[in-house]
C-alpha cells in the first residue's frame, strides 16, 4: 500500500523525535519527555510501518530486533587492526611510559598531554557507519579478523542505528566506531536474579554476562539483556576530517550520537596521569559499571602518529591496571550463619587470599540452591579449589570451582537439620530458598527480634519497649527470651541509659497490663514463621485453646481456614521446639491470660462467611479494633478488595482500595455503617 504524503512525512518526523530523545536520554543523560511519552511515540510510529511496509528503513527505531537467529558468526577483517593495549602494574611503569614518550618527541615530561579514561571491563567492539548508517558491528576476535555481531549490536538501545547529520562537521562517508559493550552493574544482578529464579546458571561477572549476551545466535535474546556501550575511538576514516586531538576527537562522536564514558578527561603529565587513577580507584565501587584499570592516550594525534608501534600495541597509549580482582584459593569449611530473623546462611571459609589488594578469608554463599548449584565439595582437611571475585570491589564473592584440583576425600557440602547457635530444627518452606532456625522464641541469634515483635502493638502491645531499650536489654544480659521481660525489676531499668524513674515506672505499668491479651494476639506475639495477624486469629476461633493447637498434627491443622500445608507445616514444626515449648509454659506462669473463647458453630455467628476491608482512618476507634470485633461476630476480614469482598469499611483519607471497591460495584460503608453492623 503507497502511503500519503502526510503518512510518510509523520513517519519521518516520527523517527527524528524519537532519535533525538535517544540522543538526550543516552548520550547527554538528559531527557526532554517522560518515558511515557516516548512510548507512545514509538508505539505511533510502530503501527504505522506496520500498516505502510513501504515506509520501513533499515535504520528505522522500531527495527531494532527482527532478525532470524543465526547459524553461526560470519567473520568480519578489520581494514585497521584493533591492537591491543601495553599494561602497567605499578606507578613506576606509568612513569617509565611517560619517559619514553618525553625523551621520543623531545619535550618535557610535564609538557605532554594526556587523555585519561577508565578501562571498562567489557567486549572491545567496531561500528561501521556509511553515510551515516550502521552497516556492521564486529568483535576485536584477534585483532585482525572478528565475528559479525551486527544484528545483536543493533538491539543496543544506546547504539544509534543512523548518526546525527546535523552537528556541525559533517559526516565521513565511512567511519569505523571503536568501543566497549559492557553490562551495567544493576542490569547484571538483575540479570543474575532472573537466571536463578529460572533454575539457569547465573553470570560470574559482567564481563562474561555481556561477552554471551552479545555473542547469541539470536538477536531477541541479546535484546533481552542490559547491554551498554560506550565509545573510546577511531579505526577507518573515508571522505572526511576528524579533530586533532583525541579527546577532541571524543567530544564529535558525542556530537554525532555516539556515548562516550563521561569520566574522560584531559590531563598534562605523568603525576596527573597517577592522580586521575587514585580519584578513580576511589570512586571505582560507586560508578555504575564495572572497570578494571584507566588507560592513558597521548592527546596530540600527530604526537600520536610520531610514536608509532612497537609489535601489536601503540606507543602512545598504556592501561594502568587495577590490582587483580579474581583469584585462586582453597576451600577450607563451610559454616553456618543465623541471621536476626532465623535466615541461615552457608558461608566458606577459605585459606586467606589477596583479592584487589584485600585479604579474603571467607564468602557467603547465600543458601543451599548456590552451592549445589556450583557443586561444592568439602575434605576432611581441604575442599575445593574455588575462584574468589569481589563483587563490586567490595564482597568476595565464590566464583566457580576448579573441578581438577578436587581433592580424593571431598564430599558434597550437606546442609546441617539442626540450628547451630541453639540446637532448633532447620526448616526451609515449600516454595522458598531460605532455610531458617525453627527456635524463634529462644534462638539467641533471633532474640532481639523476637522480643521486638513480641512487644509490637499488635502483638503484646507492650507501650514504651522500643527498639533501642529491647537492644540495651538483650546487650546487658537481662533478657534472654520474652518471658524474662516480666521479671525485670525497677532497679535493673533505671540503670539502663536513658531510662530515667519514670520511665522504667511506665514500662512496668505497660507489661503488667500487657497479660490481659487474647489467644490471637498471643498466637501472633509468639512470631511464628507464615502466621500473621489473620491466621493467629483464625487458630483462635478454631481451636479455643492454646494446648490445643500445640498438639494438633498437620492434617488438623490444615482444617483451620486460610491454613495450607505450607502453614501448617511451620506452626506443627514451631509447637515440636521444646525451647519454644518451654518459653510459652514462662510466660503462662508470668500472668499471661485470655478470656476463655465460647465456642460456637459459624453460622450462629451474624456475619459468618462475610468478607470485610477496611481502608481509611476510623474516628471512634483503631482499625485493629475493628477487625478484632468484626472476626469475633464470624467476618473474615482481608486487605485486599476482590471480586468476593461483600463490604468495604471507608475512613477518612480511603484511596486505592475504595476505587477498586467502586470499580467492583461492592458496597461502602462509613464509619457509622461500620457501628451498625457491629451492633
Amino acid at each position: 500500500m503507497t502511503a500519503p504524503s502526510d503518512i510518510a512525512a509523520r513517519v519521518r518526523e516520527l523517527r527524528k523525535q524519537l532519535n533525538d530523545h535517544n540522543y538526550r536520554y543516552y548520550v547527554l543523560d538528559d531527557p526532554e519527555i517522560p518515558d511515557a511519552e516516548y512510548d507512545r511515540l514509538f508505539r505511533e510510529l510502530q503501527a504505522l510501518e506496520e500498516k505502510y511496509p513501504a515506509l520501513v528503513v533499515a535504520d528505522s527505531p522500531t527495527r531494532r530486533v527482527g532478525a532470524k537467529p543465526l547459524k553461526v558468526f560470519g567473520e568480519v577483517r578489520h581494514a585497521v587492526p584493533m591492537l591491543s593495549l601495553g599494561n602497567a602494574f605499578s606507578d613506576e611503569e606509568v612513569r617509565d611510559f611517560g619517559r619514553r614518550i618525553a625523551e621520543k618527541l623531545g619535550l618535557s615530561e610535564v609538557d605532554v598531554d594526556f587523555t585519561a579514561e577508565p578501562k571498562l571491563d567489557g567486549l572491545a567492539i567496531s561500528l561501521l557507519y556509511e553515510a551515516g548508517v550502521l552497516v556492521s558491528a564486529a568483535t576485536r576476535g584477534d585483532g585482525i579478523t572478528g565475528e559479525d555481531v551486527t544484528q545483536n549490536i543493533r538491539t543496543i538501545p544506546c547504539v544509534p542505528l543512523r548518526l546525527r547529520a546535523e552537528a556541525q562537521r559533517p559526516l565521513p562517508r565511512v567511519l569505523e566506531v571503536r568501543g566497549e559493550v559492557y553490562m551495567p552493574k544493576a542490569g547484571f544482578e538483575a540479570l543474575n536474579e532472573r537466571q536463578r529464579a529460572a533454575g539457569e546458571k547465573p553470570f560470574a561477572n559482567p564481563r562474561n554476562a555481556a561477552a554471551g549476551s552479545l555473542r547469541q545466535l539470536d538477536p531477541k535474546v541479546t535484546a533481552s539483556r542490559p547491554l551498554a556501550m560506550f565509545c573510546y575511538g577511531i579505526g577507518q576514516v573515508q571522505d572526511g576530517r576528524l579533530p586533532d586531538r583525541h579527546n577532541a576527537i571524543l567530544s564529535q562522536l558525542k556530537d554525532w550520537g555516539l556515548r562516550v564514558c563521561p569520566e574522560i578527561r584531559t590531563v598534562k603529565g605523568i603525576d596527573a596521569c597517577l592522580d586521575y587513577y587514585r580519584e578513580i580507584g576511589e570512586r571505582r565501587a560507586s560508578l555504575a559499571y564495572e572497570i578494571d584499570g584507566v588507560v592513558y592516550k597521548v592527546d596530540h594525534i600527530d604526537q600520536q602518529e610520531t610514536l608509532g608501534f612497537v609489535s601489536r600495541a601503540p606507543r602512545w597509549a598504556v592501561a594502568h591496571k587495577f590490582p587483580a580482582q579474581e583469584a585462586l584459593t582453597r576451600l577450607l569449611a563451610i559454616d553456618i550463619q543465623v541471621g536476626r530473623t532465623g535466615a541461615i546462611t552457608p558461608v566458606a571459609r577459605l585459606e586467606p587470599v589477596d583479592v584487589g589488594g584485600v585479604t579474603v578469608t571467607n564468602a557467603t554463599l547465600h543458601n543451599q540452591d548456590e552451592i549445589a548449584r556450583m557443586d561444592l565439595h568439602v575434605g576432611d582437611h581441604v575442599g575445593d579449589t574455588v575462584v574468589i571475585y569481589r563483587a563490586g570491589d567490595v564482597i568476595p564473592k565464590v566464583g566457580g570451582v576448579v573441578l581438577s584440583r578436587r581433592p580424593a576425600d571431598a564430599k558434597p557440602f550437606v546442609m546441617p537439620s539442626h540450628c547451630p547457635v541453639c540446637g532448633s530444627d532447620i526448616v526451609r518452606l515449600e516454595g522458598q530458598v531460605i532455610a531458617r532456625c525453627s527456635g524463634g522464641l529462644f534462638c539467641p541469634a533471633q532474640r532481639k527480634e523476637a522480643i521486638k515483635h513480641f512487644a509490637s502493638r499488635r502483638a503484646m502491645d507492650i507501650e514504651g519497649l522500643g527498639e533501642k531499650l529491647v537492644e540495651q536489654l538483650v546487650d546487658r544480659d537481662l533478657v534472654h527470651d520474652p518471658a524474662d521481660l516480666y521479671t525485670l525489676r525497677m532497679e535493673q531499668l533505671a540503670a539502663l541509659e536513658r531510662v530515667a524513674q519514670k520511665s522504667a515506672e511506665n514500662l512496668l505499668a505497660a507489661l503488667e497490663k500487657s497479660k490481659a491479651t487474647s489467644l490471637g494476639r498471643f498466637l501472633f506475639a509468639l512470631g511464628i514463621r507464615e502466621v500473621g495477624e489473620t491466621t493467629a486469629q483464625s487458630l483462635a476461633q478454631h481451636f479455643c485453646d492454646l494446648q490445643a493447637i500445640e498438639e494438633a498434627d498437620l492434617e488438623t491443622l490444615q482444617s483451620v481456614p486460610d491454613v495450607g500445608p505450607i502453614v501448617a507445616n511451620s506452626i506443627y514444626t514451631f509447637f515440636r521446639q521444646a525451647h519454644n515449648r518451654q518459653v510459652i509454659d514462662k510466660l503462662i506462669a508470668a500472668g499471661i491470660h485470655w478470656p476463655k473463647i465460647v465456642v460456637k458453630k459459624p453460622a450462629t455467628l451474624p456475619l459468618a462467611g462475610k468478607v470485610i476491608v477496611l481502608t481509611g482512618t476510623l474516628q471512634g476507634l483503631s482499625r485493629p479494633e475493628a477487625k478484632q470485633r468484626l472476626q469475633a461476630l464470624g467476618a473474615k476480614v482481608t486487605g485486599s478488595v476482590s471480586k468476593n469482598t461483600d463490604w468495604v469499611i471507608a475512613g477518612e483519607a480511603a484511596g486505592a482500595k475504595l476505587k477498586k471497591a467502586r470499580e467492583f460495584n461492592i458496597e461502602i460503608l462509613d464509619e457509622a455503617g461500620l457501628l451498625n453492623l457491629l451492633q
